[in-house]
């Protein structure tokens, strides 16, 4: 396979000149984001809103930057995520969205709608299949994400605590997965009920098509011989009380991610943005964000999520290791050379990144091998 293309531009703004979000619109645009026809298609774009307390998350100046550029070639954008698999701000898409307009992401700042892809309670998806798929053979995706004509990928790229980094990929694959897919990739076993919250109501028994939950004296019970363990009833659960269980290693997690990122991107057009700033070493699901652990450094663009993600993941590793974060704590702690380490893996030691992206290879989402093009 040949190299991808990979476009960068750095986060310097000289006065006068061009500012940031001029600096995004000709990235796109340097990037070959002309060659999509977009004239009257629907335009998913794919962000993280941020779970509310959290500052690192993206500015949604950036967004609408995409979205005029969508506009101006005749297409219709709107701004989408899939509810949370975890209890918080996200989990449904009435919170979702009162979140998310929290953070300032609304048509008024945006230029376009959000809409929250699987739904109200997380469980209205579609059912994909995965082309070499060795893991998951039927994403679970959230619908209006399959049912636009084109999808955008605008990620925040930052560190993640199970998968090394979150980019491209993820926000696609784990972004993409309605709360059932979410269980899928996050989760081996069936879920359970915490009988404490479980108040007998009957929600999860009446959309599970296996009658796997049982009420007996207003409290749930879950027949794992009937369970198919597909997540549903965690999404209808008014009052998080149905959890999953059994939780993946690292390695199978990202494996996972993958194939769902290949499902939800194959047979349609689609592009790619990472924004490398505020590398909080957590992800945007976290209620906070600590300090971040390299300095900003830029922009990155490429029809390729796996190019994208390499590119962005070897720009991090060569950046200097801010004075006072996790990682640099890391590094004193183990009395590690910085120039010699990995930035993401010394930050959450157990986790590898590598897994995710020589798996989306393998596959056939893209290639690890990138020309890199600075603008």
């Amino acid at each position: 396979m040949e190299k991808a293309k990979v476009y960068f531009t750095d986060m310097r703004a000289y006065p006068g000149k061009e500012n940031l979000l001029q600096k995004l619109e000709r990235l796109m645009i340097k990037a070959g984001i002309d060659k999509i026809d977009f004239e009257n298609k629907f335009v998913a774009i794919k962000i993280h809103f941020g779970e509310p307390g959290n500052l690192a998350y993206l500015r949604p100046n950036y967004a609408k930057v995409v979205a005029d550029v969508v506009k101006a070639r005749g297409g219709k954008p709107f701004l989408t995520d899939c509810n949370t698999l975890y209890v918080g701000r996200r989990k449904n898409a009435i919170e979702h969205m009162d979140a998310a307009y929290e953070n300032g992401y609304n048509p008024f700042t945006t230029g376009c709608q959000v809409i929250i892809a699987d739904g109200l309670k997380g469980t209205d998806e579609a059912y994909v299949p995965v082309p070499n798929g060795e893991y998951v053979k039927e994403a679970k995706v959230g619908q209006a994400l399959m049912d636009a004509d084109i999808i955008i990928d605008l990620s925040h790229f930052k560190g993640h605590e199970m998968t090394g980094f979150g980019g491209a990929i993820k926000n696609i694959g784990m972004g993409g997965g309605s709360r059932a897919g979410k269980m899928e990739m996050h989760c081996d076993g069936k879920p359970s009920v915490d009988t404490d919250k479980c108040v007998g109501c009957g929600a999860c028994s009446r959309i599970c098509a296996h009658g796997a939950p049982i009420i007996t004296d207003r409290k749930c019970y879950i027949d794992p011989d009937k369970c198919l363990g597909c997540g549903r009833c965690i999404g209808a659960c008014h009052f998080d009380a149905i959890k999953p269980t059994n939780w993946n290693a690292e390695d199978l997690l990202n494996r996972r991610m993958a194939e769902y990122a290949y499902a939800i991107l194959n047979g349609r057009p689609h592009f790619h943005i990472n924004i490398i700033t505020d590398v909080s070493p957590n992800c945007d699901c976290h209620g906070e964000n600590d300090m971040p652990i390299v300095p900003n450094l830029g922009m990155v663009a490429s029809f390729d999520p796996v190019a994208v993600d390499q590119a962005s993941a070897d720009i991090v590793n060569e950046a200097p290791v801010i004075a006072g974060s996790e990682l640099a704590d890391n590094i004193l702690k183990d009395s590690i050379e910085a120039a010699k380490h990995d930035h993401f893996h010394n930050t959450h030691p157990n986790t590898n990144w590598h897994v995710c992206l020589e798996h989306a290879e393998k596959i056939g989402l893209g290639t690890c091998e990138y020309e890199l093009v600075k603008i």
